[in-house]
């Protein structure tokens, strides 16, 4: 598959990551949540055979983890059910889907996953992601299921944002020392799509390098973090001690202390 030479779709296109996959994509074509509603089956086939891609990346989802406790429902719908009705036109037209997951499908037991690492989610989103996995699977054979952690870029609210601003604010940021995983930029995450669709369909990780307590992560870029314990924020979603997701399938993305530095410059910081 020559990149350059196909017709491409990005469904989800005014969020966080589709805003970077839009860049590095840019004669796609784009559609928002306000053009295109992937909940509803019939909106998703007709769009998609109407506008016949080659290939389809779907950033479209309901990432909220709290949220996604209160409206299982919705979670569903947007997470699982969506993911199904776009493999399910992708197959008719004999598209290429890319699809991201996450790293919350998996318990946290173990001290990191690689992709064929059974599941086994704890919280509402995770099942909702790994519903969204078997749907597709049970639907195509040509996707990439690229399972992602700890998502941040300029265009979207993310960890790195909102310790920002609490760190001008408060004295003091506590932030949770005993839950591990690797943070992942989405400007490095969307240039790494033209080399995962040119590989074999199947499920990869794709974070950045580095292994990094939440404490750890803000510590990097505010200067009065304070460690704490999940206990201290209790919360309805319950969160996996690990997500760290391995990735040995293709090549490595830079450090994530590096893909900081460029988050931070791009924001003028």
């Amino acid at each position: 598959m020559v990149v350059g030479t196909i017709k491409t779709l990005i469904i989800g296109a005014s969020g966080m990551l589709g805003f970077d996959l839009c860049k590095v994509f840019p004669t796609s074509v784009k559609l928002t949540h306000k053009e295109l509603d992937i909940i509803n089956r019939d909106q998703v086939m007709n769009s998609i055979q109407r506008i016949k891609p080659n290939l389809v990346i779907n950033a479209a989802a309901y990432t909220d983890v709290e949220g996604c406790e209160n409206k299982q429902e919705l979670a569903l719908q947007v997470n699982a059910y969506g993911p199904g009705y776009i493999a399910e036109a992708c197959n008719k037209i004999s598209a290429t889907l890319v699809h991201f997951s996450t790293d919350y499908v998996f318990d946290g037991v173990d001290s990191e996953y690689i992709e064929s690492a059974t599941p086994n989610p704890i919280n509402v989103y995770g099942q909702s992601k790994f519903l969204g996995e078997q749907e597709i699977a049970e639907k195509m054979d040509n996707y990439r299921i690229i399972r992602i952690s700890w998502l941040f870029g300029i265009h979207g609210k993310n960890f790195v944002e909102t310790m920002l601003k609490l760190s001008g604010k408060m004295a003091e940021v506590r932030v949770v020392n005993d839950q591990f995983g690797k943070p992942t930029y989405t400007v490095d995450l969307a240039h790494k799509i033209a080399e995962i669709i040119k590989l074999d369909p199947g499920i990869y990780h794709l974070t950045n390098e580095g292994i990094c307590s939440w404490y750890e992560f803000a510590s990097a870029f505010i200067s009065n973090a304070v460690p704490c314990k999940s206990e201290d924020f209790p919360r309805k979603a319950k969160r996996p001690k690990y997500s760290v997701l391995v990735n040995t399938k293709t090549g490595s993305m830079k450090h994530w202390k590096e893909a900081l530095k460029d988050y931070l410059r791009e924001k003028n910081l």
